[in-house]
């Protein structure tokens, strides 16, 4: 799609200019596949504010094929360690007050940085892609999709063959989903899965273990499945055999608060305003202190990413964002629950991504 990351480069530039940047050195790997598609474990870029023929992409000789493949259209340098290579060619080529990004330098590679920058005058340029980011173009969505159609396969298998049943250990449920999500066209799962039985599920991000499923269980499994550099994000939660009035009650709570989270994501909603929508449902039924966490957050290329839907969650809703809804509350020592959608917000209803039912499964 080099059309597309020539589009994000423009809208790129106009930035800079803005801030009245000559350029623009990306070193965090997934701003530079943003911008330029490559994929490898090595690369930086220099970003010209006047256009593309003065942007150079810098990898090193282990990506000669594969860079001249998915970078055909940029001026290539070949070089380790690429930032401090591009920071002095932007010095060579005049680019005055370029602009690097300190929140993913350390102090010792700025040290390297300056020594080699001599001509230019570095400038703290932090998350300006990121910035950028935040609203998904309709390529990144289809591969969220994507992503959220595998989790969702993978889910639907992993019930239909028994994998949730007593007996099977958390570890051995996460391994089988996550096997089930590579089979579904997954290069991986988004991020390490959360398999949660019994009293563990009232542990937010619990880690999956040895504990046993067992018969009356809430089990809460909280995934998400990697396409393309994209990243789903998905909970749903599952009682093993007849539900107790207190499980049944607790996860129509939860539903309804997830429901008013969905029904917020509006256009030009405070992003504090959503999370405030789905809380007061939680807070009116006396478990305000029970829910332990924001109702969500953005996803894209990184699995939390802005914007953050929270108490503290600054800025509005846009068009494009993809952002997660998953009210949970716990009980501790006895059981949680939570329920998450992926969802993008529209002009009207926003878009859910994340088809499995959030009806209360027996299984």
């Amino acid at each position: 799609m080099p059309e597309t990351h020539v589009r994000r480069r423009a809208a790129l530039r106009s930035r800079l200019r803005e801030r009245d940047l000559d350029a623009l050195l990306v070193v965090d790997l997934r701003n530079v596949r943003y911008l330029t598609g490559f994929t490898g474990s090595n690369a930086a870029l220099l970003v010209h504010a006047a256009g593309d023929d003065g942007t150079v992409f810098c990898t090193d000789g282990r990506y000669l094929t594969q860079s001249a493949r998915q970078v055909p259209d940029l001026e290539r340098l070949i070089e380790r360690p690429c930032p401090p290579a591009l920071a002095a060619l932007a010095g060579a080529k005049g680019y005055g007050r370029t602009g690097f990004e300190s929140h993913r330098v350390t102090v010792d590679d700025l040290d390297v940085l300056a020594e080699q920058a001599e001509k230019v005058e570095l400038v703290r340029a932090p998350g300006l892609v990121e910035e950028q980011r935040v609203v998904k173009d309709e390529n990144e969505i289809e591969a969220l999709r994507m992503a959220c159609a595998a989790a969702d396969r993978a889910l639907a298998d992993l019930i239909e063959h028994g994998g949730l049943r007593p007996g099977r250990t958390e570890r051995e449920v996460a391994r089988e989903l996550e096997t089930r999500m590579l089979d579904h066209g997954a290069a991986g799962p988004s991020f390490d899965t959360i398999v949660a039985a019994g009293a563990n599920s009232a542990i937010p991000h619990h880690r999956p273990t040895d504990a046993e499923l067992a018969t009356g269980d809430l089990v809460k499994l909280d995934f998400g499945a990697l396409v393309d550099g994209y990243h789903s994000d998905m909970t749903r939660t599952f009682v093993l055999g007849a539900p107790a009035d207190w499980q049944r009650e607790l996860y129509d709570l939860v539903a309804t608060a997830q429901a008013a989270g969905r029904a917020a994501l509006r256009v030009g909603t405070a992003v504090a305003d959503v999370d405030a929508a789905a809380r007061a449902v939680v807070e009116a039924a006396g478990h305000g202190d029970d829910f332990l966490h924001g109702l969500g957050h953005g996803v894209g290329l990184e699995i939390h990413e802005a914007p953050s839907l929270a108490k503290t969650g600054e800025g509005t809703l846009s068009a494009g964002m993809a952002v997660t809804v998953e009210p949970g509350v716990y009980l501790s020592g006895k059981g949680g629950v939570r329920i998450e959608d992926t969802l993008v917000v529209r002009d009207g209803d926003p878009e859910l991504l994340t088809l499995t039912t959030k009806q209360l499964v027996v299984v």
